[in-house]
């Protein structure tokens, strides 16, 4: 196996502590400690497990963190009624709906309803307007995570080539939008891209978020590339990315595992974000 393993553990681990001293600073400045929201809406076990490690990198980086924790009957208007109570409460500084929500409520009126400047997951259609018009704003956690483990390693993106394969509102788009931003000549791919595999060899980086398992072998892969995947696909054998591991090691130049590659850096950066929201109330 060539490529260099980007561990994404120990980058996440130094975004956490860098988080723990801005909110030392923060609280000094302010008198107060950052407060995130979370709002579970049934009881789904991945999307508990997930809030939970929030929950708990929030108290590591000495940060306040609060729950709702909704039946599974919720109906939309009692949904969109919390969001606009945590939206206006004074205290609150970041907002997380955990995603997927039932059936019975529309996941975009309620990601629309959340106060942009508390929309720690970056997803409301004002951050995505930012981000596509290069504005400050939140950014999706998952793509920040995907451009702070690029920025670790040394990767220089300016005039770079990067691939991206997965079109989702979630990771594919706005990663392209954070990678044309540093520069880069982005190619993004999906389900109607032909010749996959021959488009993805053209990448200096690859980011896989398509959401198939092992969809992308060695062929894939350009030698010497940085393979960034963010698939995390849930299958009989444990958890797998989007990219054959084995395989693709062999020719990349460097590659992120599933898991311990860009799954940490997502709640490393939703961290990030929740500090940026507090700081930038007036």
């Amino acid at each position: 196996m060539a490529a260099r393993v980007i561990d994404g553990k120990a980058v996440g681990a130094a975004v956490r502590a860098r988080v723990a001293e801005e909110v030392a600073a923060y609280e000094a400045e302010r008198g107060r400690t950052p407060l995130l929201v979370t709002v579970i809406v049934g009881d789904d076990p991945a999307s508990e497990i997930y809030v939970r490690n929030k929950h708990r990198a929030c108290e590591e980086a000495g940060m306040r963190s609060a729950h709702h924790g909704l039946p599974a009957g919720t109906s939309e208007n009692e949904l969109l009624e919390l969001v606009g109570e945590l939206g206006v409460d004074r205290d609150v500084d970041g907002i997380l709906v955990q995603l997927p929500v039932p059936d019975q409520i529309d996941p975009d009126r309620v990601v629309a309803a959340i106060d942009p400047a508390k929309d720690v997951d970056g997803l409301t259609p004002v951050n995505a307007g930012l981000l596509a018009h290069g504005m400050p704003g939140l950014v999706p956690c998952t793509p920040a995570g995907v451009m702070e483990l690029l920025r670790h390693e040394g990767i220089e993106l300016e005039g770079a080539e990067a691939v991206v394969v997965g079109r989702s509102k979630l990771v594919g788009v706005p990663v392209s939008r954070l990678l044309l931003a540093a520069n880069a000549t982005v190619t993004m791919c999906h389900s109607r891209t032909r010749d996959l595999a021959e488009v993805c060899r053209r990448g200096d980086v690859l980011v896989a978020a398509a959401g198939v398992p092992g969809l992308l072998g060695a062929d894939a892969v350009k030698p010497g590339a940085v393979v960034i995947d963010v698939g995390t696909n849930r299958t009989d054998d444990g958890l797998r990315g989007d990219v054959d591991f084995e395989a693709a090691a062999g020719v990349a130049g460097a590659i992120s595992p599933v898991p311990g590659g860009v799954g940490p850096m997502t709640i490393a950066m939703l961290l990030v974000n929740t500090v940026a929201a507090a700081r930038a109330r007036v």
